[in-house]
């Protein structure tokens, strides 16, 4: 017994401060392979996100909220994969995976922060579309800048709050018996469930988060967007754009919250999940939405679309002209 003891408080003195980040490990030597399709993500998240934001910038056709809004959802698209894409593919070709913890716990920040963030600006989405198609007189005088200043810093506070209590909390507890997260970046509870001592508390932030933000957000866009829609058919107007517009939005931020919602229960409810099918889910989650967000909110709206086709055109001249 007296033994046992000395042996037992070794351990628990013990804290890990650096941790192998260990996202698909079972599949070895088919890692490096698996690289080529989250480049190829990565690489079109990027350049289409880039685009994007050049094009709204560039062009003063586009400097309204609804484009301004836009240009916000691809900067947190093109930020959001830089958080932990590059880290990855080098652990995958390398096996360069080694992170201190204060390393992972910035970077747990900014991966959970920005997708909050992301979940917010589809929130100032719904309302501008609300006050386009409901308010259309009023459209302008609530979309000013100090008018929707009041719509936007309650949520962005909100926000700070719970992730930064989520992380500090986590940063809090010692890692004793295990340096091993079996993921590809510092998911919440991925690191969370290595510590020795008692985590419901850190638990308990974690879904007052997922509650106050991701189910928060997703109860005020489909009441918004419930409003639009009566608003339309009480209209008696045909406003097929509008409803389309509207339609799309509500698909993607259903699918989001989904892919959300699986990858944030699959580490607190008992399920037959794989790691693998976890880490998978996570990933995609966040890559899948970076590169189809510039296709739906961008090149399905018209304006854009017609900025991006001249664009090509000059792009293709300026080539035509160099080679000659």
């Amino acid at each position: 017994m007296t033994m046992s003891i000395m042996y037992d408080l070794p351990i628990q003195n013990i804290s890990f401060t650096t941790f192998k980040l260990n996202g698909f490990h079972d599949l070895e030597e088919w890692r490096p392979i698996l690289s080529i399709p989250y480049f190829l993500m990565f690489l079109l998240s990027t350049a289409s996100n880039t685009i994007l934001i050049y094009l709204i910038i560039s062009q003063r056709t586009l400097h309204s909220p609804m484009f301004v809004l836009i240009a916000l959802m691809a900067v947190v698209d093109l930020c959001w994969p830089i958080c932990f894409v590059p880290n990855m593919l080098l652990g995958f070709l390398f096996d360069w995976n080694r992170i201190s913890l204060v390393g992972c716990l910035i970077q747990m920040f900014f991966i959970h922060y920005v997708g909050t963030f992301q979940s917010t600006l589809l929130v100032w989405m719904s309302l501008d579309r609300f006050f386009a198609i409901c308010r259309p007189l009023h459209y302008h005088r609530y979309m000013q800048m100090p008018n929707f200043l009041k719509f936007i810093v309650v949520p962005v506070i909100r926000n700070i709050i719970l992730i930064t209590t989520m992380v500090y909390l986590a940063g809090k507890l010692k890692f004793c018996m295990n340096n091993e997260i079996d993921h590809c970046f510092c998911e919440h509870m991925a690191l969370v469930q290595l510590a020795c001592g008692d985590i419901s508390v850190n638990n308990i932030v974690g879904l007052t988060a997922a509650f106050l933000i991701a189910t928060a957000d997703f109860i005020f866009i489909s009441f918004s967007y419930v409003l639009i829609f009566a608003s339309v058919i009480k209209s008696g107007k045909s406003n097929l754009k509008a409803i389309n517009t509207c339609v799309t939005h509500i698909i993607v931020i259903t699918c989001s919250l989904l892919l959300a919602l699986m990858s944030f229960l699959s580490y607190r409810i008992r399920n037959n999940f794989s790691s693998n099918s976890r880490t998978f889910i996570s990933t995609m989650y966040i890559l899948l939405s970076s590169c189809f967000n510039p296709i739906i909110y961008g090149l399905r709206t018209k304006e854009i679309r017609e900025q991006f086709l001249k664009f090509i055109n000059k792009a293709k001249i300026f080539h035509s002209n160099v080679v000659m």
